[in-house]
């Protein structure tokens, strides 16, 4: 029997809230807990945490739930996919992912994404003018990323409304309490965006273009290997789901921790240089992604705790980008904060290849609430989701009277 063992419901309403309370007093007992109700090891701190990422002997391994109905679609865009395999597979896929990226398209993007920026901008001015209550999130955060996103894969702009949708869906999957209605929708919209993707994926082969699937399908490796269909459609599936997620979210988690730490709003409004130390401090201070799993594949030491081969256990990022090991007053909320390793991006070999497209949106994003909206205000609470593991903001009632620009 572990020598550690959590008692914390991950999933309860008071920790979904605010979970770094709890994770704080967890770090005090171990470094790495045993979760009876998870059937995990979790871990506390960022050292252990950052190697659970970089270790070898720890792997992604999906595999679908036991006992569950099968999952055809869903499935298919897991077994395929660059985060859920461990070299050799995963060294092919990522080295073909990264040489595409190579082609220029965060460039490509960059003033694209603040013209999305500004376009979404316009409809949350024109929604608050007369002083009405806009929802920051429905009008700005969740549409930018999946128009940035789509931009990326060349989705033609009528078609921009179904992605949301199908990316919602699925990812409700990677919660730990998860109904049959959630299973049913997470594979019909599995399968719906791979049937749209394969179709897209045809045009493209036919009349390359500028976007992403188009150098997908051209790059090649050294040996002339080029991504197989189903690893196309997964690779564009992933970058969709967490493309969106995490982005939506950390917008929404971060601009709620600036406007109600009116301190710090104000500083990033007196010197926009900082834009960039601030992303990288909403990233850190409310993570989006709260755990990341790893399987053993042979026993594995972490900070002193021996994980079994076939053992699952998870890294608590949130509970990491606060350890005050780390962070000097890990839990004030510092956007000029220099030194700042969060591992909000992942570590490793499994380090987000989208991470630089992710940074220019979010200080895009950010800038351009900065600019367009001086007197930007909370008009009620949050709503926060109830989820744990996707961590965010189902909703943010804002005011932007006083002026806009």
């Amino acid at each position: 029997m572990p020598s550690s063992t959590l008692e914390i419901d991950l999933t309860s309403p008071e920790v979904v809230a605010d979970p770094y309370p709890h994770f704080a007093a967890a770090r005090k007992v171990a470094p790495v807990q045993w979760h009876p109700g998870l059937g995990m090891w979790l871990t506390f701190t960022h050292a252990a945490a950052n190697a659970v990422l970089r270790a070898r002997t720890l792997g992604r391994i999906w595999a679908p739930r036991p006992g569950a109905e099968p999952m055809p679609s869903f499935e298919l865009i897991h077994v395929n996919s660059l985060l859920e395999n461990e070299p050799p597979t995963h060294t092919r896929l990522r080295r073909l992912v990264a040489g595409a990226f190579a082609r220029g398209h965060v460039e490509r993007l960059r003033p694209r994404i603040a013209e999305l920026a500004d376009r979404l901008a316009d409809r949350v001015a024109d929604a608050g003018a007369d002083g009405s209550t806009v929802d920051l999130i429905e009008l700005y955060a969740e549409p930018l990323p999946v128009q940035v996103i789509a931009e990326l894969l060349g989705v033609p702009e009528p078609d921009w409304h179904l992605l949301r949708p199908w990316s919602n869906a699925i990812v409700k999957m990677y919660e730990y309490a998860v109904s049959a209605e959630q299973r049913t929708a997470a594979e019909a919209a599995s399968r719906e965006f791979v049937d749209y993707l394969r179709e897209l994926v045809a045009q493209r082969r036919i009349a390359p273009g500028a976007d992403l699937i188009s150098s997908l399908i051209a790059e090649t490796d050294s040996d002339g290997a080029r991504l197989s269909e189903d690893e196309l459609v997964t690779t564009c599936t992933l970058l969709l789901n967490a493309g969106h997620e995490a982005t939506v979210n950390v917008v929404g988690n971060g601009m709620t921790a600036l406007l109600t730490q009116r301190a710090e709003l104000d500083r990033l409004r007196a010197d926009e240089a900082l834009v960039p130390s601030a992303v990288e401090e909403l990233i850190r201070y409310d993570a989006p992604l709260q755990l990341f799993e790893r399987t053993a594949v042979e026993d594995t030491e972490i900070a002193g705790v021996v994980v079994g081969r076939g053992t699952k256990i998870a890294a608590l990022l949130g509970a990491a980008n606060r350890d005050p090991a780390v962070f000097t007053d890990a839990d004030r909320f510092d956007i000029g904060r220099a030194d700042n390793p969060h591992l909000g991006f992942g570590a490793g070999i499994h380090f987000c290849v989208g991470a630089p497209l992710a940074r220019v949106e979010l200080q895009s994003s950010l800038s351009t609430l900065l600019r367009r909206f001086p007197s930007l205000a909370l008009a009620a609470q949050p709503e926060r989701r109830p989820e744990f593991v996707i961590r965010g903001v189902k909703s943010l009632p804002v005011t932007i009277t006083g002026g806009t620009a």
